[in-house]
């Protein structure tokens, strides 16, 4: 097993998350699993599983913590209030504030049950081993995500769009990046959508609803995957009463190797 990346690579990520300042995770512990986050009061929990359950590209779930629980298996001594570069905090709907420490929102809900759902940024590590360029990556910069056409699966209280997030890839490698990342299907898998934006309802690349501006150059056709801020645009359109998140591109990094989600 000595392929294995160090675990102590995770636990020094999440300290440099812990400590600031806040910078987007992708490129961070090559090898580990990233997850996106979202907590939500115990009485939305289950309209939340059932909604992850019916749209399992943008939101699948790796782990579900007891109500109240700051707590992973993930990574037993990450602390889920603290470990994140950067949170968000919603009120009705609204986005309140942004925040390096979750702790004492987090204490306004004693019984908030948070789920951790499989991030795309897990399997760019394999991207990069076959030669192909992560570009926001390889520019300190964060992944350009859109705000999609594409309606989710309602579930009880909770609807909402897709998101998903981009990246331009040579169009010799397509097919490359397809394959590579549909052997993880628990980080979202292949892609929902190949080129053409437009069919997408994104009206202008360069203005993303989240994160930085692409860089595409000629040659390059850009691909896009569900993304695991779709919760995040569920929580806009359904408006419970609280919800905490990770901020966009900001991931909570776990000690599990990506491997252990490659399907072969």
């Amino acid at each position: 097993m000595s392929g294995l990346p160090d675990p102590q690579a995770a636990r020094a990520a999440r300290l440099a998350c812990r400590q600031g300042p806040a910078r987007p995770t992708s490129g961070m512990a090559p090898g580990f699993t990233q997850c996106n986050m979202i907590s939500l009061p115990r009485d939305w929990a289950w309209d939340f599983l059932l909604y992850a359950q019916r749209n399992p590209k943008p939101c699948p779930v790796l782990d579900v913590t007891d109500p109240g629980s700051h707590r992973t298996v993930m990574a037993p001594d990450a602390d889920l209030r603290t470990d994140i570069p950067l949170y968000r905090i919603w009120r009705d709907g609204e986005l309140a504030e942004e925040t390096a420490d979750a702790t004492a929102v987090w204490a306004e809900h004693p019984d908030l049950v948070t789920f951790l759902i499989g991030c795309s940024f897990t399997f760019e590590t394999p991207l990069q081993q076959a030669g192909i360029e992560v570009r926001h990556i390889a520019q300190g910069r964060n992944v350009p995500m859109y705000l999609t056409n594409r309606d989710c699966r309602p579930a009880g209280r909770l609807h909402g769009k897709m998101v998903v997030s981009m990246r331009p890839i040579p169009a010799d490698r397509v097919a490359d990046a397809v394959t590579i990342s549909g052997r993880y299907p628990a980080v979202h898998g292949a892609p929902v959508h190949i080129g053409h934006p437009e069919a997408l309802g994104i009206a202008d690349l360069m203005a993303p609803d989240y994160g930085d501006a692409p860089a595409i150059r000629d040659g390059e056709i850009p691909v896009f995957w569900a993304c695991g801020v779709t919760p995040q645009a569920a929580v806009v359109a359904s408006r419970p009463r609280f919800a905490i998140t990770h901020a966009p591109g900001h991931m909570f990094i776990s000690d599990v190797p990506n491997d252990r989600y490659l399907v072969v």
